[in-house]
């Protein structure tokens, strides 16, 4: 058998992995996102009109439920999040054990649903993630192909919490794989369809049911300006996950860790229920309310872009399961909603206030990730007609990052050292 045969044979066992990689990770991605988002509203609704003083609790029911099945379920394996991925990446004899997917599945489900500030994506990453590492460890494909199938499961999961083909593609490819090799490109494109084909059937919502209107020249200056706050959200975000994963992480007593952060992300969510959970179904009330400004104020705006990367800070240092990735969103579409709403005020303009948070949650999010393009593509599909800002949002996403990297030490970089040193839960 010659070399190209064995080339061909393998890289059509490559594709048919591929495709089963990709059936279980959209099945267990949109399982996730289903149930999540249906308890996570039923809960808020609830507890928002009939009993506010358990938004105080709720927190500490989810983490506490996390700390007792991680101790008596999962025998006290921990997990650190994405640096867990490249760690198997990168050595060959490390790999991501099966419990990582009913874990992170579960601890990310749990986390949400009782109001913790952070999301689900993150945990999504790292169970497809050990999905494709399973098959790999079985050897259905040859042994050089462990970042493609580990890719394949990524691109799957991420397009499918954002009904996005072309963000699960370039999110694999960009922050997971960081290299170019014609069999990952081949292994994530196949990924990439067979979520198209999902989504195209029986998922074609979108995040924030509105529409954004097309960009104006002479806004560009105020957009640019607010990248640089965006990317400066994004450095306040990450100083305070490092600083209280520390400070988490010196409490010798468990119940204290648990309760102290828990109780008091409960109290921010009594103060402001738009911080529950992701957080999106507060920001689409937000951005439906900004319409009025006698329902929101500029100081309660002020007051959310502040405390949504503080609760998610304090949500994961209790021992809840996510990442920034939700936070950053709603964070720096925040930013952008307050920044449009003070240029309306002040100057002599009418910005269109969606796009301006479309703006923010782009700039916020990019420097966060160190992923332009997965961000452009992210951001574009949150809505049905995003893609007309797609320059703006594209400038946005670079020079955020490109402004990150000056507020050293607490940029992106410093945030995946600390990773790599201490591990976190995303």
């Amino acid at each position: 058998m010659n070399r190209n045969t064995v080339k061909r044979q393998n890289s059509l066992k490559l594709i048919l992995i591929t495709v089963l990689v990709s059936v279980i990770c959209i099945l267990l991605a949109y399982s996730l996102k289903i149930f999540t988002e249906l308890l996570e509203h039923a809960i808020f609704h609830l507890v928002e009109h009939e009993y506010r003083l358990l938004f105080i609790l709720l927190p500490t029911l989810g983490i506490t439920s996390i700390y007792f099945l991680r101790k008596y379920v999962f025998f006290n394996r921990k997990n650190k999040g994405i640096t867990e991925i490249y760690k198997t990446l990168d050595d060959r004899k490390e790999h991501l054990p099966f419990f990582k997917i009913p874990s992170h599945y579960i601890n990310g489900f749990l986390t949400v649903i009782f109001g913790g500030s952070t999301g689900i994506e993150v945990s999504t990453v790292v169970y497809s993630a050990a999905v494709g590492n399973q098959f790999y460890e079985r050897e259905f494909t040859a042994r050089r192909y462990k970042r493609e199938l580990i890719c394949a499961g990524v691109t799957a999961g991420i397009a499918i919490l954002f009904t996005s083909p072309l963000a699960g593609f370039f999110f694999a490819m960009e922050v997971i794989a960081r290299k170019y090799r014609r069999t990952l490109v081949l292994s994530c494109v196949v990924a990439a369809l067979v979520s198209a084909v999902f989504i195209y059937f029986f998922d074609n919502t979108y995040i924030l049911p509105f529409h954004a209107i097309s960009w104006q020249w002479h806004a560009i200056p105020f957009m640019l300006l607010l990248s640089l706050f965006g990317g400066a959200l994004s450095v306040y975000f990450t100083f305070l996950v490092t600083r209280l994963k520390k400070v988490f992480n010196a409490i010798s007593n468990n119940f204290i860790r648990v309760n102290l952060g828990a109780l008091t992300v409960g109290g921010l969510l009594y103060m402001f229920p738009a911080l529950y959970g992701d957080s999106y179904l507060g920001l689409q009330n937000t951005i439906s309310n900004t319409v009025d400004l006698s329902v929101i104020s500029f100081w309660s705006l002020l007051f959310l872009i502040f405390s949504k990367p503080l609760a998610a800070a304090l949500t994961l240092g209790a021992g809840g399961d996510g990442g920034v990735f939700a936070p950053s969103i709603v964070a720096g579409a925040f930013l952008g909603l307050l920044f449009g709403l003070l240029c309306n005020h002040f100057l002599p303009v009418e910005f269109h206030l969606l796009n301006f948070a479309l703006i923010g949650a782009a700039a916020t999010l990019s420097a966060s990730i160190y992923a332009p393009l997965t961000t452009v593509l992210l951001i574009c599909n949150l809505l049905p007609n995003g893609f007309i800002l797609v320059f703006p949002v594209l400038l946005a996403s670079l020079i955020s990052v490109a402004f990150s990297k000056v507020l050293l030490p607490y940029n992106v970089y410093s945030y995946h050292r600390y990773e790599k040193q201490n591990g976190n839960a995303g």
